[in-house]
Order: C-alpha cells, then structure tokens, then sequence
C-alpha cells in the first residue's frame, strides 16, 4: 500500500523550495487551463480531455523527476556533465540542420517512435552548466593555466552560445549571462572573463553576418525601441499584452475570464505572465514574482552554506538560470523587453522544458539535501564532543 509519510520523509533539501515547486505547479495547471480555451476551440478538441490531461501528465512527471533528481547525491552530476556535453554540441549541429523549422529557426527534433519534439537548448542549459560547475571546481588550483584550464571553459561556452543563439538568440544570450556569472562565482580572473566575453561578441558578430534571422533580430528591436513607427502587425503581441494588463487592474477578471488568450499567439507558454496578470490582477502577478525572488534567496543561501565548491556552484549556476529566463518572460509580458519566446520555468505550457526545469530543481535541492545533512552531522558533533566530560 502507497505509504504517503514514508515519501515524505525520503523528501528531503529545503522546505521553501519544494513549496515554491508546488504553488508553481498549481497555477501552472489553472492559466494553462483557461490559456488553451481558445487554441481548443480553433483546433475542435477539448481542453479537459486532451491538452489540460497532457499538460497536467508534464506537471506530475515533472514532480516526479524533481523527487528522483534530489535523490541522487549531487556530485554524480559531475560525471554526468561530462556525457551530457558529449551529447549536446552534436545534437545541437543536429538540430541546425535537420532540426524542425518553426518561424524560420530550426529549435526542434522530433524524438523517434513517440513523435513528440524536443527542443535541444533545454538540454544545452542544463549540460553546460553542470559542465562549468565541474570545470570551475577541478581547475581550481591552477585557474590561470591557458591551455589546460582557460580554453576548455572559454570553448565550451562560446561554442554552445553560438549553437544555441543561431536559431534561439535570446535563450543563447540569457545562458551567456548565466556562463559569466558563474565565472566570476569561480574565481577566474576579469582578465580572462574579457575574453570570453570577447570570444562571444565575435561569435555574435558572425552570426548577425551569417544567418538569416538577423533581420528578425533586428525587426524585434527596433519594435520594442520604436513600436510608434512600426505596423499593427509587428506590435500585435505587445499591444494584447498591454491590454490584458490594463484590463486586469489590480484584482484581476477571475480565473477563466481572460479574453486576451484569444487573441495572444501563444498565451499559454510565451505571454503566460500576461494572463496571469488579467485574471489574477497585479496581486497575482506580484505573488509569482515573489516566488521566483523566494526561490533566488533560498538557492543564494544554499550556495553560501554548501561546503563544497562543486555544490555551490552548481546551485547558483542554475538558480541563476531559473530566475534571470523567469524575469525575461514577465519583462517581455510586461513590455519592458522585445519578444523573445522564452517560457515561464515551471508554470508555461512544454513538454521538454517542463522536464528540464524539474531536473535543474531536483538538482539543487540535492545540493540543499547534502548541506543539510552536514549540518546535521555538524551538530551531533558538537553535542558528543560537549557531553564528553572534561579530564581532571
């Protein structure tokens, strides 16, 4: 028989963070619900039976990976980083060429047999940045060693860029970021952060030269600095996000009155914030950004209670990337950004970038778990040593 408090008890890391992970999932299930009312209708399915029902699958096995993930104890993921970046980079030349071509950028390959698509950069994020984390840790001794420590960790993370940021610039950028932040975490000097910065901005340069969706690029900016000059067509999704803002006030329509969604390209995933924000209200909207800045707190303080340099870096590694690609998409909803197409971690509507996101929480409360258990030990310590009687 199904023993709940025996599961509870095998659940262990930070209390705060699988409270996050569960309200997350809650309203994720809620605005996915009312999101895909209108996509269900034009399509002639049934919210319930088929989207909803898959969507709530994603959300459960999401949990379940999370739970499985924080099992593990966290340093096998050094190992694993090591296939993991093995696996990335082919697959990522993979998708450029025979990938699945979506607004013309090939971000997707279809997994054989199941026929769902996978969207690659999910698994890059992830690959990369355990990869860094276990660089950072083994090299730090002899940090400065060009050959040895510098190319390897320069050359892992402007060939991903540049992979990635081809058909997906925004999700190249952001794990960029993310690449020199955890740099600085790991104590490489500014002179070499320069030039990884540098070794980006020329991949960046020959990008915009060589792809075809520089102009898209372009396009994007140019509306966001200047959508008074623009066509109706290209400020479409800002202003219908504007509206659903506007519209929401500061109580919100209730859930399931949103009338935005029916308008929105993809307010289930990309402008999910929007629609929280018409049903939900800027109350709503301000308790998901509470929640993220809650899950950046209790990861800070996790990397700064981890005894190990591989933990701590691995934990900020990933809650950075967690809360800068969840503070881009409510800045896009909210008009502070030009579109991306970057979803929600753990409340937009996706299959591989639901699991991915799990994985990248499972692994951090494993961290959370090892620090705990050494503080633990730390204080059965203290109590034996002090029961012990002084010698005469």
């Amino acid at each position: 028989m199904f023993n709940i408090n025996a599961l509870l008890e095998r659940t262990k890391g930070d209390r705060w963070i699988w409270i996050i992970i569960l309200l997350l999932s809650m309203i994720s299930i809620m605005v996915v619900y009312s999101a895909t009312g209108a996509i269900a209708y034009k399509k002639g399915i049934s919210v319930e039976k088929y989207l909803l029902f898959k969507h709530v699958i994603f959300v459960i096995l999401g949990i379940v990976m999370i739970y499985i993930a924080h099992l593990l104890d966290y340093k096998y993921y050094a190992g694993i980083s090591k296939i993991l970046m093995i696996i990335t980079i082919p697959l990522l030349l993979y998708t450029l060429i025979f990938g699945a071509n979506l607004n013309e950028a090939s971000r997707w390959v279809k997994i054989p047999v199941i026929g769902l698509t996978f969207q690659t950069s999910d698994l890059a994020k992830l690959s990369l940045i355990t990869f860094l984390a276990r660089m950072l840790t083994r090299k730090q001794e002899n940090i400065k060693d060009v050959k040895n420590a510098f190319l390897p960790i320069m050359g892992s993370v402007v060939v991903v860029f540049g992979l990635i940021a081809k058909a997906n610039l925004s999700t190249g950028l952001m794990l960029f970021g993310v690449s020199i932040l955890l740099l600085i975490v790991g104590r490489v000097s500014i002179k070499q952060i320069s030039w990884v910065m540098l070794g980006g901005v020329v991949m960046m340069f020959f990008l915009v030269l060589t792809t075809e969706r520089a102009g898209t690029w372009k396009s994007r900016v140019d509306t966001f600095l200047h959508p008074e000059l623009q066509h109706s067509d290209k400020t479409y999704q800002s202003d219908h996000a504007k509206i659903a803002l506007a519209t929401g006030g500061f109580l919100g329509k209730g859930p399931g009155n949103s009338t935005e969604r029916n308008f929105l390209p993809h307010p289930y995933s990309d402008f999910i914030f929007a629609i929280i924000i018409e049903e939900y209200g800027t109350v709503g909207g301000l308790a998901v950004m509470v929640l993220y800045l809650v899950l950046l707190y209790r990861c800070v303080r996790i990397v700064t209670r981890s005894p190990k340099a591989f933990g701590a870096l691995l934990a900020a590694g990933l809650s950075f990337s967690l809360t800068i690609q969840a503070f881009a998409n409510m800045a896009v909803a909210v008009g502070l950004g030009p579109v991306t197409g970057v979803p929600l971690p753990l409340v937009s509507m996706g299959g591989t970038s639901m699991i991915f996101t799990s994985i990248a929480f499972g692994i951090i409360l494993s961290v959370s778990r090892d620090v705990e258990e050494n503080s633990t030990v730390k204080k059965e310590e203290k109590v034996v040593v002090g029961s012990i009687p002084a010698m005469a």
